[in-house]
């Protein structure tokens, strides 16, 4: 028998094998989806409006998207909330101080409260004094392992971090604090180091290293480590700043910091908690988004041929609505959200300054066409689709214009969502363990029925 089975296959053979398998796996995976509402399963831990399954409680953030009139949920504007501080009244506070604020409401995200002046300042200092990566660390891992997508080789070098330090798999509050501030502190420079790995290697550029100076926000790093030359105006870095913070956080049921939650309630160490939270913010359902929002957009502006004609525009919209134009999904990408209804907060906080670095990029055009999508699509989406609760543009539709606009590589859209998540992943993850959980494990109803075992010499 074991000779038999150590025959060398031909390829075309394995490949015709695999094309089998792949058939009886779609089969034998298959739900009848009658049965879903039968045993009233919430798919996506969604009921038909879009309201989340109740899966736990979180003092961290909160999301605002339906208010009760007569005992019944009525969409409303949306509002979105850190630590029990609307996002606006947060970045208004800082904006009108002339300060940088994702260091600010990583502090509120960590630690409950606003920071004073001086603790702004002692938590800066600690960021900074995290910001050097171990010895050899970029040599060894960041230079030598370059990746073909971005997000796996960051997953890799959070995961190598781990043997870099003293007590990886103590769980206390204090140990799990420290890893989480240093994860925070070293993820923006692993980033920028690895893009340039990358792009060394795979786009032949040329490799320019800079280290990140202590004195600038993490906006500012960014920059200035990205850019061969580390200039950049004072609107690119606060803009960018400004996506660090609407991206900060966003609930514990979005996907990746329930994933955070998850994986932290079996008792793993923080740097495998956090790979598990970056490669479901990998999605392009969840982190990706916004790449594909850019990459519509572009196919968008080939076959429009007037972007300032509202019937062209929406007759390309009605084209994607029915699968008839760019990846024929049906998605209008950076439309409509899991929770919101008639708006994201972000997204409105975001468009004013988007316009703004629109006219300094001299791409007031471009700017003019999202502004029609955003307009125009719900109204397309709702003449072919049944809805249940309003659309409209969330922070994916703008972010990945502003990056454009910015000059970031494609390459580091979702990483740069993952730098600012992973304050809001810290959190979460210290909630979870601080408040001793059990174990999550949700259920599932086998539908399958039983079944006789048969001897091999008797299958057909």
């Amino acid at each position: 028998m074991m000779e038999e089975m150590n025959t060398v296959f031909d390829k075309h053979f394995v490949e015709g094998r695999l094309e089998e398998y792949s058939r009886f796996a779609t089969e034998c995976s298959q739900v009848d989806s009658s049965l879903y509402t039968k045993y009233e399963v919430k798919r996506g831990l969604r009921d038909i409006s879009g309201k989340g399954v109740l899966a736990g409680l979180t003092e961290i953030s909160e999301i605002l998207a339906y208010v009760m009139e007569d005992e019944d949920l009525v969409p409303c504007e949306g509002r979105l909330f850190y630590r029990g501080y609307d996002i606006r009244d947060i970045v208004k506070g800082f904006l009108d101080s002339g300060r940088f604020g994702f260091e600010e409401i990583t502090f509120l995200l960590l630690f409950g409260h606003l920071p004073t002046g001086q603790e702004y300042q002692d938590f800066r200092k600690v960021l900074s004094s995290y910001m050097n990566l171990p010895e050899v660390f970029l040599r060894d891992t960041i230079m030598t392992s370059p990746g073909h997508d971005m997000m796996n080789q960051l997953a890799m070098s959070v995961l190598a971090l781990y043997t870099y330090d003293e007590d990886p798999e103590n769980i206390s509050v204090p140990n799990v604090l420290r890893q989480c501030i240093q994860l925070i502190a070293r993820f923006p420079i692993i980033m920028v180091h690895g893009f340039h790995s990358y792009a060394y290697y795979y786009n032949k550029n040329s490799l320019i290293i800079h280290s990140p100076e202590p004195s600038l926000s993490m906006a500012e790093n960014i920059l200035h480590m990205l850019r061969p030359d580390s200039k950049f105006s004072r609107l690119e870095a606060q803009i960018l700043d400004i996506a660090l913070v609407l991206h900060a956080e966003h609930g514990g049921g979005n996907n990746s910091s329930f994933t955070n939650h998850v994986v932290t309630s079996s008792g793993t160490d923080t740097y495998s908690a956090m790979v598990a939270s970056l490669c479901s913010l990998k999605g392009p359902r969840h982190g990706g988004a916004n790449i594909k929002v850019v990459r519509m957009f572009e196919d968008m502006k080939k076959e429009v041929k007037d972007w300032k004609d509202d019937d062209e525009i929406s007759a390309y919209i009605e084209r994607l609505v029915n699968k008839e134009a760019f990846d024929r999904s049906g998605l209008v990408y950076g439309i409509g959200h899991a929770v919101y209804s008639l708006s994201d907060p972000r997204a409105l906080i975001f468009r004013s300054f988007v316009e703004e670095l629109a006219k300094e990029k001299h791409a007031e055009d471009e700017y003019l066409l999202y502004s029609k999508v955003e307009k125009l699509a719900p109204k397309v989406i709702s003449r072919f689709r049944k809805m249940y609760k309003g659309v409209s543009a969330n922070i994916d539709f703008y972010s990945g214009f502003v990056y454009k606009m910015l000059n970031l590589p494609e390459e580091l859209f979702t990483p740069i969502f993952a730098a600012s998540r992973m304050a809001g992943w810290s959190a979460h993850r210290i909630e979870e363990l601080a408040n001793n959980g059990k174990i999550i494990r949700p259920a599932y109803k086998s539908v399958c029925r039983q079944r006789e075992y048969v001897p091999m010499e008797k299958r057909s």
